[in-house]
Parts: structure tokens; C-alpha cells; sequence
């Protein structure tokens, strides 16, 4: 297909953006040179999507500061800075000062990104082919589902790879009478939609609420990356291969029906828009959905409440088989002033040992075969649970230039679902508008 192009608009919030971020970090140097230390280093600009307290944060700065103090860095004399630009509570915020500083010519060199925007980052002139820049070793090290590609060119690689799961509470199951029902699940050997709404039927007496799917969080990308497997689960779909067309693939019967399973839920009592965020950790919940960056907040937050009286369940499964997979990765930039150099930097910031930090601090698992190996989870753990189920069941988010204007539609079917009971007219209007926006595109 002939690349599609999009024109992004700098609206005033935008343009604010775009002035704090020059004053604060600045670009790589004037008409697009690398900009020098007084020691003549090569400084290699990184941003990132997280504060810079936050332990996922902490984990860059560690990986930053290792490499400017490596030989790495003193051989080919290259310093790297890193901005720390938190995402706003919308996650609109970091991509808002991302398109304000490309249509500025103020992007860093390199950029943290969210895997599913891929498509759209690199059709729209923010991220840089990279495929001959990273050696084929390093390459071949990620897990193919985890590789950032558009029209078969590599534009970025993971930090990290994530699954989620259901996570429940055992002395509840317990004490329900349940735990020998799921217990022993695996990714071989999971639920089924059946047989979780049963379970969900059956803890409606012996606790606050059986699962919280965080319905409430349909303002964030969270609730279409966590509940998406559901969807495609129970057959449902969202795109045509190529991305750009919704009509026929978002408002499918199967695709609404999966949806009015959601609404349903709810209404009989499993799940709630109105559940707390931390019902599950304080004991209150018995199942929780969410990914393994909750398995660091229970373990260093919640012992207490918990203890180890937990574990995870894969995603129930329909028709076929699915759970979550992508998470954030780094790129180079389309207005990177140093490649060589920014290349080196990219290498060493997903290394082996990179991701085995991050991931030790977000609880996530990681992208690369060695980092696994190196974690060498014990079969039956949480994170081995993750990390079997993304090998046998993970499913990428659907490939699209338009994702943002894709997920946008998936919350809105969410957020529709909590005042209309009737999911086929809000998949309709979701899937017009969805179809509208993409065809403003140029194909």
C-alpha cells in the first residue's frame, strides 16, 4: 500500500508544550548538529515517558549512569542526557509534547514510545528506521512479537514486554470452596469464559466484588490494552489487515456481543465502573485484572493485606485463545543529529542487562530471550504464569497509522457501556466515527 501520510496541528496547549520542552531540554544543536560537551562528548538526548522518582525512573537513571561511566561511552565519547516527562493522568500528555516538538524540529534523539503507536509514529515522520542501524545479533535476541515494524522496518525495540492476568485473592477462593478450581491453571490449561463467569457467580456472596476489570480507567490506554483479549477471545475483531477500515471488522456480531458481555457482567454483579483501584490490594476484591507492574505494588506495598495468599490466572478463553501483549519501547527519532552515536546509546539502553533492571523494577518481563534466562523464573510463580501465557497466547494490538483514533473508539465502547445497556448502537457510533477518521488519511 502506498505509505500514509498525516499532518499533525499544533493546538495552543500544544504549542505551550512544545515552548516548555525547548527550554527546558532543547534540541540537538542548530540546523540539526549533534551538540558537544566542553569535554568534546557527543550528547545523546533521551526522553522518557515516567518521572524521574517513580522506580521504573530510577531504573533509567541507573542504566544512563552506567553507561556514560562505561568504556562504551568513553571509547566513542558519548554522554547522554535524559529528560523525564511524565505522562499525564489522559496519557495525552507526553504524546501531546512528542507532535509539538516534531513539528518544531525539537525531537531528542531518542524517545520512550507505547509499542502500539508503531504504525502512526513512524508514518508520520517521528520515529526512524532503524532496521540497518542495530546489529542482527541484538535483533534476533527479542522476541518477534515484541519487535517494533512497520512495512517490514524496524523502528524501535521494547524495554520491556508485558502480559497481564487475573489476579486472585487464595484465601477467598479458599474459603469459597473454589481454589481447587484454578489453582493449578496455566496457559495450557486455562478457563473458559464459561467457567470464569461461573466462578464470578459463585464469589458474588463471599466477598465485596468477585473481579475488578478496571472499567474506570477507559479514559487511559489502560482499559484497551488490558481488556482487548477479551474481545478477541470471544471471536470478535477490529481492523482490516491493513488498518483502515473498522466498518465491518469493529461492529461485527461477534465483536458487539463480546462487548454486551462487558455491560453484562456488570450488571449481574462480577464486576463495577465504580470499584476501587485498590479493592483488590486491601482484600476486599477477590479477582483483580491488571499487569505484572502490580506484582511489585503488592509485594512492596501490600504484604501486609496479602502476603503471599495470591497468584495469577490467564485470560479465560472463547472461541480462541488471547492476552495482552506490548509495552513501551525506545526509538530513534526522525530528527536524531548523531545516528552513529544515538545508535550505540539504543543498543546498550535494551540490553541484556537494561532490561533485567527495568523489568526487576516494574515487575514486567522481559523482551529478551537472554533477560529471560537470566531471570530464570520458577515454574508455577506469577511472573513465569505471564511469561507462558505471552509465548502461547499473546496478541499484539491491532497494527494501525490511526492507533490513537483506534483506542479512542475502544474507550469510548467502554465508557458507553456504563449508561447504555445496549452495546450494538454505541459499537455503531464508535465504529462510524472510527471509519470517518480514517478515511481522512491519504492512502
Amino acid at each position: 500500500m502506498k505509505k500514509a501520510k498525516k499532518v499533525f496541528q499544533v493546538t495552543a496547549a500544544a504549542a505551550l508544550a512544545m515552548v516548555m520542552s525547548v527550554s527546558l531540554f532543547g534540541c540537538s544543536g542548530d540546523n540539526n548538529e549533534p551538540a558537544v560537551d566542553e569535554d568534546g562528548n557527543t550528547i545523546v538526548q533521551v526522553m522518557v515517558h515516567v518521572a524521574q522518582q517513580s522506580a521504573e525512573g530510577m531504573a533509567y537513571n541507573r542504566i544512563t549512569d552506567s553507561f556514560n561511566a562505561s568504556d562504551t561511552a568513553k571509547e566513542n565519547k558519548i554522554r547522554v542526557r535524559v529528560k523525564y516527562s511524565p505522562r499525564s493522568n489522559s496519557a495525552t500528555g507526553y504524546e501531546t509534547e512528542l507532535i509539538a516538538m516534531m513539528n518544531q524540529g525539537t525531537l531528542p534523539d531518542i524517545i520512550t514510545f507505547d509499542a502500539p503507536n508503531t504504525w502512526s509514529y513512524a508514518s508520520s515522520g517521528i520515529l526512524e528506521d532503524i532496521t540497518d542501524l542495530i546489529s542482527q545479533e541484538t535483533q534476533n535476541d527479542f522476541f518477534e512479537i515484541s519487535k517494533n515494524t512497520y512495512e517490514g522496518k524496524l523502528y524501535g525495540l521494547p524495554i520491556q514486554e508485558s502480559s497481564a492476568g487475573i489476579y486472585y485473592n487464595k484465601k477467598i477462593f479458599r474459603e469459597a470452596g473454589l481454589l481447587n478450581r484454578v489453582e493449578n491453571m496455566t496457559a495450557d490449561n486455562a478457563w473458559t469464559i464459561a467457567e470464569f463467569e461461573s466462578i464470578c457467580a459463585e464469589l458474588k456472596d463471599d466477598c465485596e466484588l468477585p473481579i475488578d476489570l478496571q472499567l474506570y480507567m477507559a479514559n487511559d490506554e489502560t482499559a484497551t490494552y488490558l481488556l482487548y483479549p477479551f474481545i478477541l477471545a470471544q471471536g470478535g475483531s477490529f481492523l482490516s489487515e491493513d488498518g483502515m477500515t473498522a466498518t465491518g471488522y469493529l461492529d461485527s456480531a461477534a465483536t458487539i456481543a463480546a462487548f454486551q458481555k462487558i455491560r453484562n457482567w456488570a450488571d449481574s454483579g462480577y464486576t463495577s465502573y465504580d470499584a476501587s483501584d485498590v479493592g483488590f490490594y486491601t482484600g476486599q476484591y477477590a479477582m483483580y485484572l491488571s499487569s505484572g507492574w502490580s506484582i511489585p505494588e503488592i509485594r512492596n506495598q501490600y504484604t501486609q493485606q496479602l502476603g503471599e495468599d495470591w497468584g495469577i490466572l490467564p485470560y479465560p478463553k472463547g472461541t480462541r485463545a488471547a492476552s495482552a501483549t506490548g509495552s513501551w519501547s525506545f526509538g530513534m527519532t526522525t530528527q536524531c543529529a548523531s545516528r552513529e552515536e544515538t545508535a550505540i546509546v539504543l543498543e546498550w539502553l535494551v540490553s541484556t542487562d537494561s532490561s533485567v533492571s527495568i523489568t526487576d523494577a516494574t515487575g514486567m518481563i522481559p523482551a529478551r530471550k537472554s533477560a529471560i534466562e537470566q531471570k530464570n523464573y520458577t515454574a508455577g510463580s506469577p511472573e513465569y504464569l505471564l511469561y507462558d501465557q505471552l509465548n502461547k497466547t499473546g496478541t499484539v494490538r491491532p497494527g494501525t497509522i490511526a492507533y490513537p483514533e483506534f483506542s479512542s473508539a475502544f474507550r469510548g465502547i467502554v465508557n458507553g457501556l456504563r449508561n447504555d445497556s445496549n452495546a450494538s448502537s454505541i459499537v455503531s457510533t464508535q465504529t462510524t466515527t472510527l471509519q470517518n477518521n480514517l478515511d481522512r488519511y491519504e492512502r
